[in-house]
């Protein structure tokens, strides 16, 4: 059986009184905001740790009563004994689980940028088909769905489209989301009943605040342009668009729908996203070692996932996984099935790593 880590149990714990006393003593707003959100993050840890010192006070009592004179407390203690045993190797695990790291933004809103790949109009359709796929998970987890940004194919679907997911914990839902999705199926266009191969890639960022991500106003050149539509057409006579580049990465975002104030603000919101998610990238490439064997979770040009329409299936390639379900994942009510495959996939890979490191 996996040990414990005492020495971290003790110093997690000593941290939490501290935490709790230091609270009690009425510091200033900007401190009590930090020291509430530690103490809120480790409350689930605490209380699981001080309901397995029970378990172990309570296994201690047990075989205490079986070695007794007692026969009849001894055969009940023997039978308590056997479920809390029980107990403790499950509560083991979930504090092993528990003690894993936590990514920052795993709590956070996600931005999903969807983009036509190679496939054309096929292509822009099946984007479409992820679109919607989101947009029902969302709506199932109660999160708010919104659309930022879109360019729609010319026979239906998106060549491209942003949208906004808001609800606590998307981001740790749909991060593996990200990379390239490939489709398999016949087109309603193809006569001869060939099956057509097209992709659409996925990128998941973590919709992050000014607090995140301190953007300078030096940093930034802020243009604004008139709006076009399919074709080329302008949609409206003023120049509501707005494009902003960030100078010092060179990472430019655009934003044009009709008002310029809701771009703006749409284009800053894009801007912070994709720097937070840069930095991200930059440190999850610095542990690449302690992560090594995860769950890919951001590389954009990874072929990810297949839906295979002739035969129903949809094949995970991260994970070797296979379900005969494409109707229910398109849909995104059997999206959680694939989704929870990789979040323990994810975990047991933390854990080896952990494992290998102690």
């Amino acid at each position: 059986m996996a040990q414990l880590p005492r020495e971290k149990l003790e110093a997690l714990e000593k941290r939490f009184v501290f935490l709790e006393e230091t609270m009690a003593e009425n510091p200033d707003p900007e401190t009590y905001v930090k020291l509430a959100k530690e103490y809120s993050d480790l409350q689930p840890i605490i209380e699981t740790i001080r309901q397995y010192h029970g378990v172990v006070a309570a296994i201690a009592d047990a075989r205490e009563m079986l070695d007794g004179d007692d026969r009849e407390m001894a055969q009940m203690a023997a039978a308590e004994l056997e479920e809390l045993e029980e107990k403790h190797s499950g509560m083991v695990d979930e504090i092993r689980l528990l003690l894993l790291p936590r990514d920052a933004a795993d709590d956070k809103s996600v931005i999903v940028e969807l983009r036509a790949g190679t496939g054309g109009d096929e292509a822009a359709l099946f984007a479409g088909d992820l679109f919607r796929m989101y947009q029902r998970y969302a709506e199932l987890k109660k999160w708010k769905f919104s659309v930022l940004e879109q360019s729609a194919g010319d026979m239906g679907g998106f060549k491209e489209v942003v949208i906004s997911i808001s609800g606590v914990g998307a981001y740790a839902r749909l991060k593996f989301e990200s990379g390239v999705h490939r489709v398999q199926r016949v087109p309603d266009t193809e006569s001869s009943g060939r099956i057509h191969t097209s992709a659409a890639t996925v990128a998941v960022l973590p919709d992050v605040e000014d607090v995140d991500i301190k953007l300078r106003a030096e940093d930034l050149r802020i243009d604004t342009m008139r709006a076009s539509g399919a074709g080329g057409q302008h949609v409206n006579t003023t120049d509501s668009a707005v494009r902003i580049t960030h100078l010092p990465s060179g990472i430019m975002v655009v934003a044009s729908e009709k008002s310029q104030h809701q771009n703006r603000a749409t284009a800053m919101k894009l801007l912070r996203a994709r720097l937070y998610d840069m930095q991200k990238e930059a440190r999850d490439r610095e542990r690449a070692d302690a992560r090594k064997g995860q769950v890919g979770s951001g590389d954009r040009s990874e072929r990810i996932r297949t839906y295979n329409f002739p035969q129903g299936r949809v094949t995970d390639h991260r994970i070797n996984l296979t379900l005969y379900k494409l109707d229910q994942i398109i849909a995104g009510d059997g999206l959680d099935e694939l989704i929870e495959a990789l979040i323990t996939e994810n975990q047991a890979a933390q854990l080896a790593a952990m494992d290998e490191m102690s």
